[in-house]
């Protein structure tokens, strides 16, 4: 779910589609309840029928170098293939990454700044033509055009040669440092050692795009489709979509796609509430509807929860995503270690997670990382706050900070009902430290102006409420721009909110980027984690978690750890 810091990131929500993340532009669920439930209709999924799609937001920008998508997105990975993709599976197991187009999931050389790919035999488009190892570099340099912008910046800075490459547009010499050699191999030079590349070529920057029917920024209008289904209709700029089958698109090179439905109509722009009504209620051609982006709210939830066949029919699910409290060290009292603990230990996380909805809908953090192993998690709470805070300890912390009278402090939070960042959170947040003796004065601002003066180096206030969503199930996409000093934007989009500079944590960064064994890194990662948190930069709140309806007659239910959310992929409505 992010954008790094050279570029603005999407502020991911995980329609992530993720995306968007999410792409987000790009910025999940619980235990998985639903993952083998079979919309009430014990039957073997078959081929055949229509899916509906009943979004908030619409699919705007349906073009692979444009889309900011984890893991290719949901939508998007209908039609766009990648040189890998997530694996398509239940909780855990579908955070790993898996070949796609190609036969595996890369081979490193040249300690991990090399990496090459076979893509395998019989590969078509839409139109019957092979897919080939050039559509792909193609397809990743016009990622590169300024008037293709909005995907995922990763390459620009990986990629030798990236910084200063304009796109084929301008520069009709290409990208160097992407060799294909001949028509099913591609090779990937990059400026350092990054063991994550396979993650990054789940991107749908990855997807190839044949250079003849490139139509620039009208490319969106019609795609040419690499994945089981085809771009018959875009209107609105994405707000209602229509797919059909993609007759060359052939399973015994695609693992991960089921492809039951014959169609598949989004539909988007409605509203939330109206969303979720048209699910519960699943007449017509809503009940064979899903949702890509629509949650239930801690009301509609209460309802559900009270009718078992509805209950029934609730998707949930975990996405690499933590909502926390960010300290400016440079403002003041925040410059002061023991005033940032002692806010970590007065938090009352139990009011924190009823005012984000409840239980059901969050789970209290100690931690920076996702507690999912993907992303390397390691226990630890290194200022025990309990579940209703710990005033008297947040207390002792404040007069050994010559702060014995209490302290008066601003939070800065956004005024968007969004549950993360928004009043309620803040609100619990200021009953939680009156009772250490701190008083908290809010400033709510509206989202736009929340998110630029938060993101700014300039503006960053000392206390305000943020989140960070996972581009993939991994350590790095977390804790580099956050915390790698390297990563501080002093005149741009800044995401090192707490202007973190520490030599050794900068080296373990590297030398974890280094690792291509994922299971090792993760280990690293977690390790990292609980070093960082004992600087209490920030104070981990919650993890959000993902309840979603389907329709009734929805089959096939898989929920991954990489989502959190529905794959629509494997669903079928036969």
């Amino acid at each position: 779910m992010r954008r790094s810091s050279v570029t603005a990131r999407r502020l991911a929500a995980v329609s992530v589609s993720l995306a968007v993340a999410a792409g987000a532009v790009a910025c999940g669920p619980e235990d998985n309840d639903a993952k083998a439930t079979s919309g009430g209709a014990d039957a073997k999924p078959a081929k055949g029928g229509t899916l509906t799609v009943l979004n908030s937001n619409p699919q705007q920008d349906f073009d692979p170098a444009r889309l900011y998508t984890s893991g290719g997105g949901n939508v998007p990975s209908l039609v766009f293939r990648t040189l890998t993709t997530r694996n398509r599976e239940d909780g855990a197991e579908g955070a790993k990454v898996v070949p796609d187009l190609a036969t595996d999931t890369g081979r490193p050389s040249k300690n991990a700044t090399v990496w090459t790919y076979t893509l395998k035999k019989g590969l078509t488009y839409e139109d019957g033509s092979a897919i080939t190892s050039a559509d792909i570099k193609y397809g990743i340099e016009r990622s590169f055009a300024a008037e293709l912008s909005g995907g995922a910046p990763y390459l620009r800075d990986w990629l030798i040669g990236g910084a200063d490459y304009q796109g084929p547009y301008k520069d009709k010499k290409g990208l160097d440092s992407i060799e294909t050699p001949d028509e099913r191999t591609i090779v990937f030079h990059l400026n350092k050692p990054e063991g994550e590349f396979p993650y990054l070529a789940t991107q749908t920057q990855f997807a190839p795009v044949p250079k003849a029917k490139d139509t620039g920024t009208k490319y969106e209008e019609h795609p040419v489709s690499s994945g089981p289904y085809k771009v018959v209709k875009n209107e609105n700029d994405g707000e209602r979509l229509t797919l059909e089958r993609n007759t060359h698109w052939s399973a015994s090179t695609d693992a991960e796609r089921k492809a039951y439905p014959d169609r598949i109509d989004v539909r988007s722009g409605l509203d939330s509430s109206v969303i979720n009504q048209r699910l519960s209620s699943s007449q017509g051609a809503d009940a064979a509807a899903v949702t890509t982006d629509t949650n239930l709210g801690p009301a509609e939830l209460a309802k559900v929860s009270g009718d078992k066949e509805l209950a029934a029919r609730v998707g949930t699910g975990h996405f690499g995503y933590t909502n926390y409290i960010a300290f400016n060290p440079k403002v003041k009292p925040f410059d002061d270690p023991k005033v940032r603990q002692a806010i970590s230990y007065a938090i009352d996380r139990t009011s924190v997670i009823n005012a984000a909805g409840g239980s059901s809908l969050a789970e209290a953090a100690t931690t920076y990382l996702p507690n999912q192993k993907s992303f390397g998690y390691t226990a630890y709470d290194h200022f025990p706050a309990g579940r209703s805070g710990n005033a008297a300890k947040a207390k002792e912390l404040l007069k050994e900070a010559g702060h014995a009278k209490g302290l008066t402090v601003t939070l800065t939070h956004s005024n968007a009902k969004d549950f993360e960042t928004s009043p309620e959170i803040a609100t619990a947040i200021q009953d939680a430290l009156k009772k250490a003796g701190i008083t908290v004065k809010l400033q709510g601002l509206e989202d736009n102006d929340y998110s630029d003066k938060i993101h700014s180096a300039k503006t960053e206030p000392g206390f305000f409420l943020a989140h960070w969503g996972a581009d993939w199930p991994s350590g790095g996409p977390f804790l580099a721009p956050i915390f790698d000093g390297r990563q501080i934007v002093e005149d741009g989009a800044n995401f090192n909110t707490g202007f973190l500079d520490d030599k050794s944590v900068n080296a373990e960064i590297d030398a974890i980027n280094k690792l291509t064994d994922l299971d090792e890194a993760a280990t690293r990662w977690g390790a990292l984690d609980k070093k960082i948190g004992e600087q209490a930069l920030t104070v981990p709140l919650f993890h959000p978690v993902y309840k979603r309806l389907y329709g009734k007659d929805i089959k096939n239910i898989v929920i991954s750890d990489w989502t959190g959310v529905l794959d629509i992929s494997q669903v079928a409505v036969k």
